[in-house]
């Protein structure tokens, strides 16, 4: 066999396994997009050489008959649960509440500050803290009260949950997006002072050395939002 039909048998070889990986990686993008996905981007994701809309035939043809299934609306995919099972499962799902901006802007402060008081997010946010935002938090299970602050008032400190973390993916607190990051996906818009850096918040259940612990009797484990008679 000459060389010439080596590299034909080769690329006869390779051509199946380069398209089972383009159909895997379609399948990724598709399960992993927060929102319908263009055919246009995944076309540009495998690049030329693919024939795309075989290769999602394929795999709408191996999800069939289970689960959940990909499907096309308006030229673009997403992923949903199939048709006849949806019925089965909305009775089970629950509501998702929706945070306020208020809600998520607290949110982030105490991710990227804890361990962090009331009138510290108050400082930080500019304005004063509706009533239940804290509660709301609470309810969802994404913050947590850490402890009491070693200054006057003895305000208590918050910190984010492991729910917080599981929910969104991160290992620790650490593994917060960071200044490029949050620039990169236009979260941070404007002119960005000099000198600017991003808070390194302590991560883990231990306290801080300015934090005292919390104990049975405390008042705010009752109250959370009635903290501001403990001098807060």
């Amino acid at each position: 066999m000459n060389e010439a039909e080596d590299q034909d048998e080769a690329t006869a070889v390779g051509a199946p396994w380069a398209e089972r990986e383009a159909q895997r990686l379609v399948e990724a993008a598709i399960f992993a997009a927060a929102e319908p996905i263009e055919e246009a981007a995944l076309a540009e994701l495998i690049g030329p050489g693919v024939d795309l809309s075989a290769l999602l035939d394929r795999l709408v043809e191996d999800y069939r008959g289970r689960g959940v299934e990909p499907i096309r609306v308006a030229g673009k995919w997403l992923f949903r649960t199939a048709i006849d099972l949806a019925p089965r499962l909305s009775r089970d799902v629950a509501e998702p509440r929706r945070l306020g901006r208020a809600a998520l802007e607290t949110l982030a402060i105490i991710a990227y500050h804890q361990p962090v008081t009331r009138a510290e997010i108050e400082q930080i946010r500019g304005v004063a803290m509706s009533k239940g935002t804290l509660d709301l938090l609470l309810e969802a299970g994404w913050v947590r009260m850490r402890g009491r602050r070693r200054t006057p008032g003895r305000p208590i400190t918050w910190g984010v949950t492991d729910d917080f973390l599981v929910h969104f993916g991160l290992e620790t607190v650490r593994d917060l997006p960071g200044l490029e990051e949050l620039k990169a996906a236009g979260l941070l818009e404007g002119q960005i002072p000099a000198g600017f850096r991003m808070p390194l918040p302590i991560e883990g259940e231990a306290l801080g050395p300015d934090e005292d612990p919390l104990d049975a009797a405390d008042p705010a484990l009752f109250s959370p939002e009635g903290e501001t008679d403990a001098g807060d």
